[in-house]
């Protein structure tokens, strides 16, 4: 335990102090392959050469600038941003710091959008149960995991939380008298990995758009290309109202992101909403790099072919200690009868090497790898988990 951080993190015992690509080294100079990408936020890995000349070259020009104003640089990268996510219908953007920055300026949105259409009373946001969207007061709410709640409250009033897949459920919560928009992940990353069943998206987008209630997907985790395509609900073949985006959006620099679709694009006017360092020059420029690979079609093609190596060799061992497996590209949920936490650090207690991976509850691990991962890391780091749940 640290003399001067709050002990918020079950931390394990291993200090960084570089990286290079997939790779990162401890203080003791022991070499570890990272499956978690800092939790889907180094996407293009460690010190990846054009994020670095990005970084470098924009920190020697401006960093930060009042929001009064505007940079060259965050102009060139909401521009890219809404040109990326045009296939899912987005027109506009705001930039922020974080993902739950972002999703309180979705649920903004939503109910500005609904009070000035429709008046008082219709400020219900619908999520779903077991879902993650952040961690302050407003984003806890919408949280749909009691176990978060505890100790927190009273809570932003004004959420509801139903279970994935029923269609039934969500056509009664999503009532056009007194509800704002859905938000929902297209995956639950913090929950297992858990991919949201298509037939359950097609329906909640026409549901959304027959009573005219925004349709919202949290992004924060799955999207920018992890699950193969740019958005990961174009991956399910709908259009959204609001997106939101962090984590990975800079390859490590802080930022997130509220992309808006034709209905919600000009529902903030001056004064609405604001950010102190939300799209300062130094994450733009960073925005910029990750997009210039991430954003093209040959490099999510790539990502979704490894996502498929992936899950293939996961499910040619037949272990017989994992009880389920899911995944989209290069986000994958292995279900183990067994406790999570004693694989992680038997991964990272390996000899010579070591392998970094992550949970998602009690028994499941969750491989998040960098986008830029070779087949050769791949396996390797494959070969390294197996060697841990053979000794278990």
């Amino acid at each position: 335990m640290s003399d001067f951080f709050m002990d918020t993190y079950h931390r394990l015992p291993v200090t960084f102090s570089r990286g290079q690509g997939c790779w990162l080294w401890d203080t003791g100079e022991k070499k570890y392959l990272d499956f978690t990408s800092g939790i889907a936020v180094n996407c293009l890995g460690h010190n990846h050469p054009a994020l670095v000349k990005a970084i470098s070259e924009q920190a020697a020009k401006l960093i930060h600038v009042c929001n009064y104003y505007q940079s060259d640089t965050g102009e060139l990268f909401a521009g890219a941003l809404v040109r990326a996510s045009a296939g899912a219908g987005i027109r506009k953007v705001f930039l922020a710091n974080s993902g739950a920055e972002a999703n309180e300026g979705a649920c903004k949105i939503a109910r500005k959008y609904s009070l000035k259409k429709y008046g008082p009373g219709r400020h219900t946001i619908v999520t779903l149960k077991n879902s993650f969207h952040g961690r302050t007061i407003t984003t806890l709410a919408a949280t749909g995991q009691d176990r978060l709640h505890r100790d927190f409250g009273p809570f932003t009033e004004g959420f509801v939380s139903i279970p994935g897949g029923d269609i039934d459920e969500l056509e009664r919560a999503l009532d056009q008298k007194t509800t704002a928009g859905f938000l929902l992940e297209a995956i639950q990353g913090e929950s297992g990995i858990i991919p949201q069943d298509e037939e359950f998206i097609r329906a909640a987008a026409k549901l959304c758009a027959e009573r005219d209630i925004l349709l919202m997907f949290d992004e924060i985790q799955c999207g920018l290309g992890r699950t193969g395509t740019f958005l990961a609900c174009e991956g399910y073949g709908v259009k959204a109202d609001v997106v939101t985006l962090a984590k990975g959006l800079a390859g490590g620099v802080p930022i997130g992101a509220v992309l808006a679709g034709e209905k919600a694009a000009a529902v903030f006017e001056t004064g609405d909403h604001g950010s102190t360092f939300g799209g300062n020059p130094l994450a733009c420029a960073a925005g910029l790099a990750v997009l210039d690979l991430a954003a093209r079609p040959e490099f999510l093609k790539d990502i979704a072919e490894k996502g498929r190596r992936l899950m293939d060799t996961l499910r040619s061992w037949n272990h017989p200690r994992i009880t389920g497996l899911r995944g989209r590209g290069l986000m994958a949920g292995v279900d183990i009868d067994a406790e999570a936490w004693p694989v992680l650090e038997a991964c990272l207690a390996l000899p010579e090497r070591g392998l970094l991976i992550l949970s998602a509850g009690p028994h499941t691990l969750r491989l998040l790898p960098p986008y830029i991962i070779s087949g050769t890391e791949l396996d390797e780091g494959l070969t390294l988990l197996k060697q841990v749940l053979d000794g278990i």
